[in-house]
């Protein structure tokens, strides 16, 4: 039986999220990315996972910063932060845990301040519509519906995939290597043809998309 590369890094709480040992990643986007690495995986000798076609997000994106991944999936608001870059510039994030609708006041802030963006919270919980609401009528703040088709799979025991994601409905190809392991990592990003595209987390490729950067 295969084991889920992916289950050891989910967490439902904050306490539990800081617990966890942030992967690295080195993920890339471009028009041909996930053509070229369906066919580079088979001479990096990988080791093949499910196919995933993965529900809707929906991403919110600050002007102001980079760092916080904020996105609801599955009708949890999840959060990841960034703290910190390998010697090789692979990106670590750390995950803050999930949180069920609807978000108290107190937790709302805390994401906001992530986002380093102010708004003023005046109830004690907030919906979902509610969110999405407030994060549109915020000109440092941009709600984006991402859908993605995953393909997983390893090369080296490094966990790896090639995707085809859709940015509001703007189709665009990625791949992406992550791991505690750097050195393999490096190795696995190599032998997947990658290397030389710029490191593009799901953070700017979106806003590149919606023309934020």
């Amino acid at each position: 039986m295969t084991v889920n590369p992916y289950a050891k890094n989910q967490a439902t709480s904050a306490e539990d999220a800081l617990k966890i040992v942030p992967r690295a990643e080195f993920r890339v986007f471009g028009k041909d990315v996930a053509d070229l690495v369906s066919k580079t995986m088979w001479d990096a000798k990988a080791q093949l996972f499910k196919a995933r076609v993965m529900p809707a997000e929906t991403y919110f994106l600050s002007r102001n910063t980079n760092d916080a991944n904020v996105k609801v999936r599955d009708g949890l608001l999840d959060i990841k932060t960034k703290v910190g870059e390998t010697p090789e510039g692979y990106e670590i994030f750390q995950p803050r845990g999930k949180f069920q609708f609807p978000v108290k006041k107190e937790e709302l802030a805390e994401i906001l301040k992530n986002l380093q963006v102010e708004i003023e919270l005046t109830q004690d919980t907030y919906t979902l519509d509610e969110f999405i609401a407030m994060a549109r009528a915020n000109s440092d703040l941009a709600v984006v519906t991402v859908e993605k088709k995953r393909y997983g799979f390893s090369v080296d025991g490094i966990i790896c995939e090639y995707a085809y994601v859709w940015f509001n409905g703007a189709l665009v190809q990625s791949a992406c290597c992550e791991s505690e392991n750097y050195e393999g990592m490096k190795k696995a990003v190599s032998a997947l043809g990658i290397a030389d595209l710029p490191n593009t987390n799901y953070l700017k490729a979106a806003k590149q998309v919606l023309g934020m950067i």
